[in-house]
C-alpha cells in the first residue's frame, strides 16, 4: 500500500454501543411528525443495495437489509459507522487518500475483516471493541462525534460511532433543508439513506468522452433504482421502497470524490463527471447556491419516515410522491 495510506494501522479501532437506543431517541424527539403522502405512482425498482462500514472505503453489496433511523444495517454490518481518523482526530477521506476506495470491508458475525490487494487482511472484533473502550470526541466536517479513541504509535486509527442516535449536524445546513433529529445518521456527510437513478447515470454517459465514462459506484449510494426516466427524481418529494417511506430532504450535492475511479483510485485528468455535470445540473435556487456553490447533482439525500425495523430487498417496488 502507499506510504500515504494508514489503514495498515486499522487493528487499534476505536468503537462505542451504536446498536441499541435509536427508536428510544425517536420516541422522545419533539420534532413535528411528517405528513405521509396517501397517493403514489410506481416508479421503477430497487436493483443495488450498498452498504459502506468505513467511511471513504469500498461497499459491502446485499440482497436485504434492516432500516434503522442511523442507516442500513445487516446484524453488525452498519453503513458508515467507521472512519479513519489522523492524529487530530479529524477524519480522513478517500478524496485525499484514494487508496482508501480499494480497502474491502467484510463483516462476518462481529468481526471486522480489511483487505486491500497490497497488506495483509486486518481483523477486528467489533464486539470486543464496544466492550472494552469509553467515549472519546472526534470530528467529521466540522462536527464533534462520540467515538472511542485506541491508543496506537502511528498517527491514525480507525474508529467507530459510540452515540446512540443520528450525530448532530451543523446548523447551517438546516437553514434551507428540513432536518430533523432522525435524518442525519452515524458518520455521512448529510443523511442516513442515498438513492440514485440508474437512467440518470446512463444519460450522464451519453455526454461524457469514452474515456470518462462512470458507474453508479462513482456516486456511493445506498440504492441504485431502475426504471425511471432520467433525472425523474427531481421532482419526488417522497420515495416508498416495499413497504418503508422516505422523505427527501434534499438533491446530493456532488465533490471531488466522483473524479476518482473507484476501481483504480485514479483521478479522472478531465475532472469528469463533473466537469459535464456542471453544464446542467447546478442548483436551481439562490439559497441552495449559497450552500453548494458549483457542486452539480445526482441522487437524492433522504431520511426514514415509516419508522426502523422495516426491511427491503432487490426488486423492491419502488413508488413516489
Amino acid at each position: 500500500m502507499s506510504n500515504h495510506v494508514p489503514l495498515y494501522v486499522t487493528a487499534s479501532i476505536t468503537a462505542a454501543g451504536v446498536l441499541g437506543g435509536a427508536y428510544l431517541a425517536y420516541r422522545l424527539s419533539q420534532d413535528k411528525p411528517t405528513k405521509l403522502p396517501e397517493t403514489w405512482e410506481k416508479v421503477g425498482v430497487l436493483k443495488t443495495i450498498n452498504v459502506f462500514p468505513i467511511k471513504s472505503c469500498a461497499p459491502v453489496v446485499l440482497d436485504t437489509v434492516e432500516l434503522t433511523y442511523l442507516g442500513c444495517r445487516d446484524g453488525w454490518l452498519r453503513d458508515r459507522v467507521l472512519m479513519v481518523v489522523d492524529e487530530k482526530r479529524n477524519f480522513i477521506s478517500a478524496r485525499g487518500y484514494p487508496e482508501l476506495l480499494q480497502v474491502f470491508p467484510t463483516v462476518r458475525n462481529s468481526v471486522l475483516t480489511l483487505s486491500h490487494a497490497n497488506m495483509e487482511p486486518v481483523h477486528v472484533n467489533l464486539a470486543e471493541v464496544v466492550a472494552l473502550h469509553k467515549p472519546e470526541t472526534a470530528i467529521v466536517w466540522g462536527d464533534p462525534v462520540t467515538v472511542l479513541i485506541g491508543r496506537t504509535s502511528t498517527g491514525y486509527r480507525l474508529v467507530y460511532y459510540s452515540a446512540e442516535h443520528c450525530r448532530k449536524l451543523r446548523s447551517s445546513a438546516n437553514k434551507i433543508y428540513k432536518f430533523t433529529k432522525n435524518d442525519t445518521g452515524a458518520l455521512p456527510d448529510e443523511t442516513s439513506f442515498n438513492i440514485v437513478n440508474e437512467a440518470s447515470i446512463d444519460d450522464l454517459n451519453t455526454r461524457l468522452p469514452s474515456d470518462s465514462q462512470v458507474s453508479q459506484r462513482n456516486f456511493r449510494p445506498n440504492f441504485v433504482m431502475t426504471g425511471a426516466q432520467p433525472y425523474d427524481e427531481d421532482k419526488w418529494k417522497f420515495l416508498k421502497i416495499g413497504e418503508n417511506v422516505f422523505e427527501i430532504i434534499k438533491p446530493c450535492f456532488r465533490c471531488v470524490l466522483t473524479t476518482i475511479d473507484p476501481e483504480t483510485g485514479v483521478r479522472n485528468s478531465k475532472t469528469e463527471p463533473l466537469t459535464e455535470l456542471r453544464k446542467y445540473r447546478q442548483a436551481e435556487h439562490d439559497e441552495e447556491r449559497k450552500t453548494c456553490g458549483t457542486s452539480p447533482r445526482m441522487g437524492l439525500q433522504m431520511a426514514l419516515r415509516s419508522g426502523p425495523g422495516g426491511k427491503i430487498s432487490l426488486n423492491d417496488p419502488i413508488y413516489a410522491a
